[in-house]
């Protein structure tokens, strides 16, 4: 099955409500019995990649083969290297084979990727272009990333508690265009013989309007509510965006939209963030801004993506780093990768019970108290990733979600 984008698909909505389960019965060392034998079977390509990326990727698979199971779902994984593992392993930070088994699955889940011992690496052999290479590769466009406050993490977040409480919004990031692809790009000598080094932010109009109504559908099917960020007081760039993303807002006379500079986008963020519904941007920007958005819930380690195309496999992600100075200490928050993949269970995979099961474990565990080091506070109970990811377990046995 392709995760690819459907404009008339179910809403994006919130990753989490705070109450969509009731409790059951099911006792954990009974699942193997009572699970329904699989009717439905998919291929999960497996990213791994550096620093804390295979300790989450590994909670997040045994979550996911225990929603399957209670759902009859078969999954049948593919491991492979990318990023820094990569280019330990084979000398590129994306092989050939890896690309080729991301691009024959039905989709991608990817952990982490970088450290410092690649950080003086030439740029082609850096972990991270091995990322780009791979979202290039894949043609993902699309980048969802929700940033929602959880009523159990509302003290979690550094603003104040009237500011967090109640924050629910999408950046809709356009992925594979901008400054990051750009060209040309490179090094080289300016007229008075000083060495330089320069990139491109160019966009064609398809590219803007691909993505300009993937954000419009998004914000019809929320609060109706879409502002634009850019920069066209001073790029030109910025003004074509502005340009075409109010041509395809006339296709869309019911969602409200509104345009706002990027740098007063990042103060508002902080300043009113409940201002924000859907947040559709470029690149670089959304890249920005989605990390500044992540700090309201609490912690990068809460949150989750989704980079979809238009065919094929979709990449789905946690957006914190690979966080080498905790890696193997078994301290890292493995939440974001769990309802990445429950992401890749909704919309890669249209499973939709499956997922909802893993969102209301997640809930279920932190209304338990349970917290890794990122999120925890007074009164909470301190965990590592390994016994967060055995909570969450436990979550999806006993909870039955809410029909979809």
């Amino acid at each position: 099955m392709a995760a690819c984008l459907q404009l008339n698909a179910k809403p994006f909505s919130p990753l989490l409500s705070p109450n969509p389960v009731s409790t059951g019965t099911r006792k954990l060392g009974r699942i193997s019995c009572s699970a329904a034998s699989p009717s439905k079977r998919h291929t999960i390509t497996l990213l791994p990649g550096d620093g804390i990326g295979p300790e989450v990727i590994s909670v997040a698979r045994n979550v996911l083969n225990l929603a399957a199971s209670i759902e009859g779902i078969e999954f049948k994984y593919q491991e492979v290297p990318v990023g820094g593992a990569a280019l330990d392993l084979t000398g590129v930070p994306l092989p050939e084979e890896t690309l080729l088994a991301a691009k024959q699955s039905d989709a991608v889940l990817l952990g982490a990727i970088g450290g410092y011992k690649w950080d003086k690496n030439e740029k082609h052999l850096k972990p991270e272009t091995g990322l780009l290479k791979l979202r290039e590769g894949l043609k993902v466009f699309a980048n969802l990333r929700p940033a929602t406050v959880l009523p159990q993490l509302v003290d979690a977040s550094t603003l104040k508690r009237e500011v967090a409480e109640g924050v629910d919004l999408m950046v809709v990031r356009e992925l594979t265009g901008g400054i990051y692809f750009g060209k040309p790009r490179g090094f080289g000598t300016n007229e008075n013989g000083e060495e330089i080094g320069f990139n491109t932010e160019v966009y064609a109009a398809y590219e803007i309007d691909r993505i300009a109504r993937v954000a419009f559908e998004t914000a019809r099917k929320r609060k109706g509510k879409l502002c634009s960020v850019d920069k066209a007081n001073v790029l030109e760039a910025s003004m074509f965006w502005r340009k075409r993303i109010m041509a395809i807002a006339l296709e869309y006379p019911d969602v409200e939209l509104s345009h706002m500079y990027v740098d007063n986008a990042a103060m508002q963020l902080v300043r009113d963030p409940k201002q924000f519904d859907t947040i559709v941007t470029n690149n670089i920007f959304g890249d920005i801004l989605s990390d500044e958005a992540s700090m309201i819930t609490g912690s990068i380690g809460m949150l989750p993506s989704a980079s979809l195309g238009e065919s094929g496999p979709g990449l789905f992600e946690p957006i914190h780093g690979s966080a080498p100075d905790i890696a193997g200490q078994d301290k890292a928050n493995p939440l974001a990768t769990i309802l990445s993949a429950a992401m890749l269970l909704k919309y890669g995979l249209g499973e939709e019970k499956a997922a909802k099961r893993i969102e209301a474990a997640v809930l279920d565990t932190l209304n338990k108290g349970f917290r890794t080091g990122d999120i925890y506070s007074a009164g909470t109970k301190l965990v590592g990733c390994k016994e967060m990811g055995e909570e969450v377990l436990k979550s999806v046995d006993s909870l039955v979600p809410s029909s979809v």
